[in-house]
């Protein structure tokens, strides 16, 4: 049985979307076991990839080189690969399959990696617009073409892991959820306006629903300036803007997000989760583009994907709007994403009581 060592990306976004590679591996060559290398922040999404066999910690910080320990981490791995793929782009994380010998090493040219890659692949952008195409690409020869179409992302979810969380949180569902991703880990210029957010929050409370605010710690304090700004009464069953940012961690965030009705994401790693739960998803870009890492929806998922397409200066790419008025999110106005809502799914806003 063949088995392959996957250095996963850094970003929970983008190791989503390297899953169609790991489908791709599984259906041409059957019986392979896949091991997936991956920094502890995107191993829980790893962990719930049908695909992966086994995460294997990668115990070093972005920028991180840690030469020595990546020289042990590899010896610790050898004889039992056949083939590695390195989908980051970067020197170091060619380091550790080429220290554990793996007698295949698969990946882009990227830093100059000749050597530590022994397969190596020329990336043709105009060629692979999309991400996940340019990560299955590393599935296939080098020269031959993605096999298409790409296979949808999907997660398994622990329904016993979400009961503790329902009650350790003090949440219930007897209202309809809609889940806000209000953070975006890359940097401000792909966060929607917390005013917008709330502004959203105040109609969807009007049409009987609850609204829950998930993110990593970083986006506790946006998630609080949203709670405050949506003026959320509070009745029997408590608030109905409940700031979870910072109080789950990415598993419980994948469990939490499959039971909502709806997600309103930033594009961010969270709004890949969601799409691979299936759930029906407007999803918000600024400085990125859709064009680039959409989400990767399964068949039949109701999912739009919003964006200022008449603005020049858009996708910019950078963390920060370097003109300083961030119009690509600002002039995404909460009745735009309201009428995007409805035309996901009428259903989902019915009159206002």
């Amino acid at each position: 049985m063949p088995r392959i060592l996957v250095v996963t990306p850094n970003w929970i976004g983008d190791a989503l979307l390297a899953q169609p590679l790991l489908a791709r591996l599984h259906q041409r060559l059957p019986g392979v076991s896949i091991d997936a290398l991956a920094p502890p922040w995107t191993a829980p999404v790893m962990k719930r990839m049908p695909e992966i066999a086994e995460v294997i910690p990668a115990p070093f910080r972005h920028g991180e080189l840690r030469l020595k320990d990546r020289w042990r981490l590899g010896r610790s791995l050898r004889q039992r690969y056949d083939e590695a793929i390195v989908l980051p782009n970067t020197f170091k994380s060619a380091l550790i399959p080429f220290f554990a010998g793996i007698r295949l090493r698969v990946g882009y040219v990227g830093e100059s990696r000749y050597g530590l890659l022994n397969v190596v692949h020329k990336l043709d952008e105009a060629l692979l617009p999309l991400m996940a195409e340019r990560y299955a690409q590393l599935g296939e020869n080098p020269g031959e073409e993605v096999a298409r179409p790409l296979q949808p992302v999907r997660l398994e979810v622990d329904e016993a892991n979400l009961l503790i969380a329902l009650g350790r949180l003090g949440l219930n569902r007897s209202r309809p959820v809609v889940v806000f991703c209000p953070g975006a880990e890359y940097g401000p210029s792909k966060r929607w306006p917390p005013a917008h957010f709330a502004a959203l929050a105040q109609r969807l409370l009007q049409q009987g629903r609850a609204v829950w605010l998930i993110g990593s710690d970083k986006d506790q304090a946006v998630g609080e300036e949203i709670a405050r700004l949506s003026r959320a009464p509070a009745d029997a069953e408590g608030n109905l803007v409940v700031n979870l940012c910072g109080r789950t961690d990415l598993a419980t965030a994948i469990d939490l997000l499959s039971s909502a009705e709806l997600v309103v994401s930033n594009d961010s790693g969270l709004m890949h989760v969601a799409a691979a739960l299936g759930r029906p998803l407007v999803a918000l870009y600024g400085s990125s583009d859709s064009r680039h890492t959409p989400p990767l929806a399964p068949v039949g998922l109701q999912a739009k994907l919003v964006e200022i397409t008449d603005l020049g200066c858009r996708p910019c790419f950078q963390r920060i709007c370097p003109l300083g008025h961030f119009r690509c999110m600002n002039d995404i106005t909460p009745e735009r994403v309201l009428a995007d809502i409805a035309a996901i799914d009428p259903a989902l806003t019915p009159q206002t009581r």
